[in-house]
């Protein structure tokens, strides 16, 4: 029996219970071995972090494919795990270890360093696994991976030791991102770009050959800069070519202040005629379109910080080359001092000399670290690279050819500007918590890259016996000993990019490079469900390497899905105090709630902003459906053995099948489209709408009446209806569904497992061949028997019905909406007159007048030939309702109130585009807060049409 009321919290505890006890979401089911496969894998969370809204988001619209696909009959792996996070974690284990003032990292060393990390792992890692339980998450959970598994960790070697072998892999100098204060390279995604108040300093570079004179502006260029503490790299000074101030000037050279080098002068576009001086200072090893412009005029590259962000110049041979006596002098003084201590000191150096022109304020973007906060240095350092623009070219290809498609299709286009100008991939990390790299160094440096240490030492003391560094017995001892070859053949201590791993995710959690099964039958994926922020640096990398590895797309679809914000349109952050945390809102309102409101606003494109006032009013949704099969089951509504709906004889009971196949067909083709928020709202409006507050209402006369066939069928057509309802709204509310489905369906079986309401087609003979392509000679796993359902939509109708209660609705509807608009109180009834009515309405109208009555609160139903003077007339279906109001309404002071409200309304109009009109208020004004002025502007637009609609309407009734 259903409880009185609905409480979300122990529903949902019961109802994960049922799901695992049951093995409700494995893959390979026995009773789906002949199903065709449908698999996604989940974009896997740092094991460091919490349900965020992003996350609730992504997994939530995944559960709703994979719940929808389970119930049409496919073998569902939703592949679930965790991402070892580098940084992340190893931050999280080292402040760890600072609070409980236990040793460092370095002082415990890395065996015993990482050995701490596993151990939290084990303790706190599986954090947001059970959040994303909470949320009803139906992944196959006994196959949960973590990107460092022993099974992924193989795979992750195979690819590296492939690729090099290949010559995709490879080590080289140039800029990374460098975190001075975690001291690894990071990935641009963990680079936040921050505006920060600075200057712009205009320094006098003089020119070679003339005399500096501050006063004399033929004997110097001026070029401005935001970092006068990089000054001493530089290399060249660079002016647009068609700059007419510079072109003379263009091949000879200036000598750097303070450092004394010549540097030459040269010309490149990058320079901009119209920002600063127009001219730029050129430093190669701490810029990065520094460093292009310096390959392409053969710049040297001069390092002049270490990684801690100090001056490095003493002992540092590229600075020291080619320096004017005396200059070491300068390289001492500065040696090790802080980048920022070392800007002011020399800013007041060249000030003293007059190199500085002038000083402006400045405001820009400085990019920070987004875990250590310090500001990240562009650092030239050897590092790890993979050969992107090689391994980019067929995943551009599969795109382009449509083996794999966006949803939305415009985020194509963002793929290829990156893809088409991609950089190589640095993947190395100078951490100790990861993939270390299977690399080896001899002691000339000579690089062994190999799957294991043994082959490594085998490739490298091969190598040095031919070599004759060591002699054969030297390198037949080493082989057996290994304390021999201590310090002989060193690995690297790098570590891979968290991405790197994540590359390999769609295959590498299948058993890869085993000869797995679970590879054949489950890869390539179906979709991939994941943020717009991670195309370049998850999406695209799973391309590459699926194509090259397994020489498949690894998903037909991506769906980008769009950012959730507050209420306001702001992007959250924990800086404005906006953050709205998704499990506070399960635990007030329950999971389902949140997770309808978010399908119901993730309309494809648009961000969307979530107000708690929207997941409460699901939560009411959830209460009406609760309450509504409460009424059904307190009037024995029950679907009889062998019931068809669609043989149903009374009028309304055939209109709600109607109804609810036009929903499903709704429902399904949003679903498969992607069109979230359109199957969302399709199955709210047939649940509150149709079934609660037309359906029930007609029915009740009939149920609460005397015992008879209508009744009986009526009951089993509640029913019926309910659980449809049930079906169609599983997968974005799945905890109350299968709760109601499991205490009023009396069936055999779960929900979450029970078939999506449309019937399936055969499958054509195109279909059966590409399975059975797909399947394989010697799978196992795959039969051809069974195809994914085709559904045909050609499913029941009754126009006829439809005719009928459709009358009946838009009727009321249409009376109820004029006696709002006029204000007329509930306890005053008003008179209708059917004027000129056609057969059809004369023949139905007696049948529902009772109804119509006490619904539209009417005193009398008669007809007309033509509509009484003084009447508001209603056009419904093609036929004229008349109101009489004359007598009932006080038609002046209501045309006075709707011209008050008009000229509200009009006010509102006036200032939303009074503000929307001002160029100075839209270019300066937080996005949000003019996205708010133009909803403003529509809302009393909509408002006043309204108003305009109903004053015409009295125009009548005077």
């Amino acid at each position: 029996m259903i409880e009185k009321n609905y409480q979300p919290a122990d529903i949902e505890a019961r109802m994960s219970v049922v799901w695992e006890d049951s093995l409700a979401f494995k893959a390979g089911r026995p009773d789906r071995r002949d199903a065709v496969p449908f698999t996604i894998v989940i974009p896997p969370p740092n094991v460091t972090g919490s349900l965020h809204m992003g996350h609730a988001l992504n997994n939530t619209l995944q559960d709703i494919l994979c719940r929808f696909e389970r119930m049409r009959g496919r073998d569902v792996l939703w592949q679930p795990g965790t991402d070892h996070a580098g940084i992340a974690t190893q931050m999280v284990v080292e402040r760890q270890l600072m609070e409980r003032q236990q040793p460092s990292r370095r002082e415990m060393g890395r065996e015993k360093f990482l050995e701490r990390v596993w151990q939290w792992k084990a303790e706190s890692g599986d954090t947001i696994i059970n959040q994303l339980k909470r949320l009803g998450a139906s992944c196959d959970w006994s196959r949960e991976r973590f990107t460092m598994d022993e099974g992924l960790s193989k795979a992750v070697i195979k690819v590296f030791v492939e690729l090099h072998r290949d010559g995709l892999i490879y080590k080289d100098k140039r800029l990374v991102n460098w975190d001075t204060k975690l001291l690894t390279a990071i990935s641009d995604l963990e680079v936040q770009q921050t505006e920060v108040k600075g200057h712009l300093w205009y320094l006098r570079y003089p020119i070679e050959g003339k005399t500096f004179n501050p006063e004399d502006p033929t004997s110097f260029i001026v070029v401005a800069t935001t970092r006068p503490e990089t000054m001493l790299g530089d290399t060249g000074v660079a002016v647009h070519p068609e700059d007419e101030r510079y072109q003379k000037l263009v091949g000879k050279s200036i000598v750097l202040p303070l450092v004394g080098r010549k540097v030459q002068i040269v010309a490149d576009d990058y320079s901009d005629p119209e920002k600063g001086s127009g001219a730029v200072k050129v430093t190669p090893a701490h810029d990065f379109n520094d460093f292009e412009v310096g390959n392409r005029h053969g710049l040297r590259r001069i390092s002049v910080l270490d990684k801690e962000g100090c001056l490095d110049l003493l002992d540092n041979e590229d600075y020291l080359r080619d320096l004017p006596e005396g200059a070491s002098q300068f390289a001492e003084e500065f040696h090790k001092v802080d980048r920022f201590v070392a800007r002011k000191r020399i800013v007041e150096r060249l000030e003293s000399f007059g190199f500085v022109e002038r000083i402006e304020p400045h405001t820009h973007m400085v990019p920070h670290g987004d875990r250590s906060g310090s500001v990240i240095e562009p650092y030239l350092t050897d590092q790890w690279y993979v050969d992107a623009k090689t391994l980019a070219k067929p995943a551009i290809a599969a795109v382009r050819s449509g083996e794999t498609s966006f949803v939305p299709k415009n985020w194509e286009k963002t793929y290829f500007e990156w893809m088409e100008n991609i950089q190589p991939w640095c993947i190395s990390r100078q951490l100790w918590w990861g993939h270390q790299i299977p690399a080896w160094y001899g002691p000339d440096g000579k690089v062994f890259v190999a799957e294991t240490e043994e082959e490594a030492v085998s490739h490298a003391l091969g190598y040095y016996v031919e070599q004759e560094v060591i002699t054969v017995e030297q390198g037949r001892e080493m082989a057996l000993d290994r304390n021999k070859r201590e310090g002989f053949i060193t690995r690297d201590e790098d570590v891979l990019d968290t991405w790197f791993s994540s590359a390999l995710w769609p295959f590498s959690t299948l058993g890869w490079p085993e000869d797995a099964p679970e590879v054949q039958r489950y890869y390539p994926t179906n979709a991939l469900v994941t943020g717009f922020d991670i195309i370049f640096f998850w999406v695209a990398r799973m391309m590459m390497m699926g194509l090259h590895f397994m020489k498949e797309v690894p998903f037909s679809t991506i769906y980008i899905h769009a950012l959730v914000r507050d209420e306001k349109g702001a992007k959250m952050s924990k800086s404005k105090g906006n953050v709205i945390d998704p499990l506070s809102l399960i635990d007030e309102y329950g999971a389902d709630a949140l997770r309808f409101t978010l399908a119901a606003m993730a309309a494809q494109g648009r961000d969307i902003k979530l107000a708690t006032s929207r997941v409460e009013g699901y939560r009411n949704f959830a209460t009406k459906l609760w309450n509504a099969s409460r009424f059904a089951e307190m009037n024995h509504c029950a679907v009889p053995e062998g019931f068809e709906p669609a043989k149903a004889k009374e009028t309304l009971n055939r209109w709600i099948a109607h109804e609810s196949a036009h929903t499903t067909r709704e429902v399904t083709e949003a679903i498969e489209a992607y069109r979230f928020n359109d199957a969302a709202g399709a199955i709210y409006r047939f649940v509150w709408n149709v079934y609660c507050d037309w359906y029930v209402e007609l029915a009740k006369p009939v149920l609460l009446g005397p015992d008879s066939p209508a009744k009986d069928e009526t009951r089993a057509m509640v029913a019926w209806a309910r659980d449809e309802i049930l079906k169609l709204l599983h997968p974005f509310m799945p905890f109350i569904t299968e709760e109601l489905w499991e205490v009023t369906a009396k069936r055999d079986g779960l929900l979450a497992l029970a078939p999506w309401p449309l019937k399936p087609s055969e499958p054509t003979p195109e279909q059966l061949a590409m399975l059975a392509a797909a399947a394989g000679p010697t799978d196992p796993l795959i039969s051809p028997v069974l195809i994914m359902p085709i559904f045909d939509h050609a499913d029941f109708t009754d126009p006829k019905a439809e005719a009928e209660i459709g009358w009946v609705i838009d009727l009321v509807t249409q009376i109820r909406s004029v006696r709002a608009e006029m204000n007329i109180p509930p306890a005053t009834l008003t008179a209708l007159v059917l004027s000129g009515a056609s057969a059809e309405t004369k023949e139905r109208a007696p049948r529902w007048t009772d109804v119509i009555k006490r619904m539209a609160r009417l005193s009398d139903i008669s007809f007309a030939d033509r509509a009484p003077d003084g009447a508001v007339q209603l056009l419904v279906r093609g036929e004229v309702a008349a109101l009489p109001l004359k007598g009932v309404i006080d038609v002046a002071a209501e045309r006075t109130r709707l011209d008050k409200e008009i000229g509200k309304a009009d006010a509102d109009i006036k200032r939303a585009e009074s503000k929307l009109a001002n160029e100075k208020f839209v270019a300066n004004a937080a996005e949000e807060v003019v996205e708010e002025e133009r909803e403003k502007r529509e809302a009393a637009l909509a408002r006043k049409a309204k108003l305009l609609e109903a004053l015409e309407r009295l125009k009548q009734a005077s």
